[in-house]
């Protein structure tokens, strides 16, 4: 999916939370700025120089996308701040750059902030070359990590274990009930799969893969979110209780039209609404971020990842989550598929 950083905020600040990639496009980048207060920051006369545009064009833009810029290190310094950059300013090597010793006020941008103008100016070349280097560096990240298999991504959170090896029983319950309980051929399970998936995240198991793009041997749920599992998991325990309570009311198996209103009841529901919201932000958000897959019926529901999930499937945890996995490997798959 190709991305236009200069147009979508989202992707933006997505990369602006990524503190792995940050850290590796401030290295592969090399960009000399002030160190102050422990970052590397920059004023308008050097990122103007940088991107090869005029200094009313940065400050056009920073007053265009102010709040923005703001949140990723965007700052006017005053008073003993001020005094305490200028000093630094006045010591460091830096370009020959005159900002002034007598001013009230000065806009000083940290890496992110520089990062995030380079993201909007549409009028340099520059900027261009950046972007791409910056798309390149996040893209060869995710690769990394996941040997360029990021369909299973999902299996470096922590939480992924417990809810992928309980899932399966609560899926067996739930089969169970379907085959007990309901009078309708072997088309019930993939039906009321689907049903539940549509209900949860808008797409049944077919769209699903063709927005991951997984083969016809990959299974759906070893690429769901733990939060999706853990829901899909509610949803078949709670079906397969209130299937039995059926069943045993009409004295015989329930019809389609029996199981459908006992199923439409089930996911009306309203507790369901708070968990559902959070999975499809959290399944829509991490997929287009990490999978760059995106997930049309749940558009309304992206965000931003927060460096906190960045870490969480990129950093040295999800490394150490993934080893465990493949050291067993053996052991993992005996356990799902134990009677």
């Amino acid at each position: 999916m190709a991305r236009d950083l200069t147009n979508s905020d989202i992707d933006r600040q997505n990369i602006l939370n990524n503190e792995i990639a940050l850290n590796e496009i401030q290295s592969n980048a090399n960009i000399k700025g002030v160190i102050f207060e422990g970052k590397v920051t920059f004023t308008k006369e050097m990122i103007a120089e940088f991107y090869d545009v005029d200094i009313r064009t940065i400050e056009r833009y920073s007053t265009k996308f102010s709040d923005e810029l703001k949140s990723n290190g965007y700052e006017i310094l005053k008073g003993k701040r001020l005094k305490q950059f200028l000093e630094e300013f006045s010591k460091q090597q830096v370009p020959d750059i005159d900002v002034g010793k007598n001013i009230p006020q000065l806009a000083i941008y940290d890496f992110k902030a520089f990062l995030n103008i380079g993201m909007l100016l549409v009028e340099s070349e520059n900027a261009r070359v950046l972007r791409q280097m910056i798309l390149d560096v996040v893209i060869d990240i995710v690769n990394q990590k996941t040997g360029g298999v990021t369909k299973y991504i999902n299996q470096r959170d922590r939480d992924f274990l417990s809810s992928f090896l309980q899932e399966e029983d609560y899926r067996r319950e739930f089969t169970d009930a379907l085959r007990d309980y309901v009078d309708m051929d072997k088309f019930k399970y993939a039906r009321y799969t689907d049903m539940i998936y549509q209900s949860i995240f808008k797409e049944k198991a077919k769209e699903y893969r063709e927005i991951l793009k997984l083969k016809s041997k990959d299974k759906v749920r070893d690429t769901f979110y733990s939060e999706i599992l853990d829901l899909v998991a509610s949803f078949e325990c709670g079906l397969a209780e209130m299937l039995k309570i059926e069943f045993e009311k009409q004295g015989r198996k329930l019809t389609s039209w029996e199981v459908d209103k006992v199923f439409h009841d089930f996911e009306d529901l309203p507790h369901w609404r708070p968990l559902i919201n959070r999975g499809r932000s959290k399944m829509a958000s991490r997929d287009l971020a990490l999978r760059d897959a995106f997930h049309k019926q749940l558009e309304e529901y992206i965000k931003p990842l927060d460096s906190k999930e960045y870490e969480r499937f990129l950093g040295s945890e999800g490394d150490e989550i993934e080893k465990l996995m493949k050291d067993n490997s053996d052991v993992l798959k005996r356990l799902k598929e134990r009677e």
